[in-house]
């Protein structure tokens, strides 16, 4: 099969890979990534400019793309250069407004920040165990880990509507949100709703969140694959100019056989991700999404790991961006399900 990219993606791409490397360097990312508000809303506004918001969501509610493929050339290329803006959360709100046959003109031009409000405490993965609940037009509940949550405008809040897991919009105004940075740098928060005023967008949620979730994950796969591919040449390089007894220690028989490792591993994420960006609309979904955010889950743990081990120190430094690729592969893991999640819903799926 010919996966090549079609030519408008291709060239969504190239603009987008170009534009950051210009505009979002590593030594800018590194300082926007940890300081409040933890993104740029200068650069939010050119990439909604430069259409990457549109990339996200499919032509019929505006926008020109939408599709498994749209999703990871986008997220490859924010992983690429470690982009810390709230991409994650406007996609996945993207397709639950689809889903409930909302107007998203704002999220697309960027005027207006959405963050996905789903999990909680008890319940970081799983939509059964959401406790959450409405009670006419308001919400109560917590919701933990909202990604992008410190800086938007509108909250899409998942929570128990009698039998009904349900949709909710909800005016960051109205709510409690105690903003952080997270340790691989961008911006969460905690909310708190306390009889807070909602609006119930969509009455039975649960096949548009497990959308919504799935889409997520695929752009973090994706994501991973552009982290990796910048790790590994940067350790490549590295190889080629550290010297040790005179030699380049590249040259080094054990370090070039633990390359090679890293280099089937990546390429093994890279091919699951492309699977599971093909399947993405079709009925086994899920199952392909969860297979690709296990395996990518160990391979990005395995490449951080071993590019820090041969970078030796100056792989844990601060001023080096190695350092930053490898935390955010690891962190990267835990979001939207870790790897024993997602290995148990295969498990579960493939015996359904």
């Amino acid at each position: 099969m010919d996966f090549s990219l079609t030519e408008d993606r291709q060239m969504l791409s190239d603009t987008l890979n170009r534009y950051l490397a210009e505009q979002y360097p590593a030594e800018h990312r590194i300082k926007v990534a940890y300081d409040a508000p933890f993104h740029d809303a200068t650069k939010w506004a050119e990439l909604a400019e430069l259409g990457v918001l549109g990339a996200l969501a499919p032509e019929n509610v505006g926008g020109f793309g939408g599709a498994g493929f749209d999703i990871t050339v986008v997220f490859e290329a924010l992983g690429r250069a470690m982009c810390p803006e709230p991409m994650l959360g406007t996609l996945m709100a993207s397709r639950l407004l689809a889903a409930a046959g909302e107007d998203q003109e704002a999220l697309l031009d960027g005027s207006a920040r959405y963050a996905v409000a789903i999990g909680e405490i008890e319940a970081p993965y799983e939509l059964d165990h959401i406790a959450t609940t409405a009670t006419g037009e308001t919400l109560s509940g917590r919701k933990s880990c909202v990604y992008g949550g410190n800086v938007a405008d509108v909250l899409l809040v998942a929570a128990r509507n009698g039998d009904d897991l349900s949709l909710y919009a909800v005016q960051a105004a109205d709510a409690q949100i105690t903003g952080y940075g997270l340790i691989d740098g961008g911006g969460a928060a905690e909310v708190m709703l306390d009889a807070t005023p909602a609006r119930l967008i969509l009455q039975d949620a649960k096949a548009a969140l497990e959308d919504a979730l799935d889409a997520g994950a695929l752009a973090l796969c994706a994501e991973a694959v552009g982290l990796m591919d910048v790790t590994n040449a940067m350790l490549l390089d590295y190889l080629r100019q550290r010297k040790q007894f005179g030699r380049n220690i590249g040259s080094f028989q054990a370090l070039q056989h633990r390359c090679a490792d890293l280099a089937i591993e990546i390429e093994q994420a890279r091919s699951i991700t492309i699977f599971a960006a093909s399947r993405l609309e079709q009925p086994d979904r899920a199952r392909a999404v969860s297979m690709a955010k296990n395996l990518i889950g160990r391979a990005a743990k395995l490449v951080a790991e071993e590019s820090t081990q041969m970078h030796g120190g100056i792989g844990m430094t601060w001023e080096y961006p190695g350092s930053h690729y490898t935390k955010r592969l690891v962190m990267l893991d835990h979001q939207l399900g870790d790897t024993d999640f997602h290995l148990e819903r295969v498990m579960r799926l493939g015996a359904a």
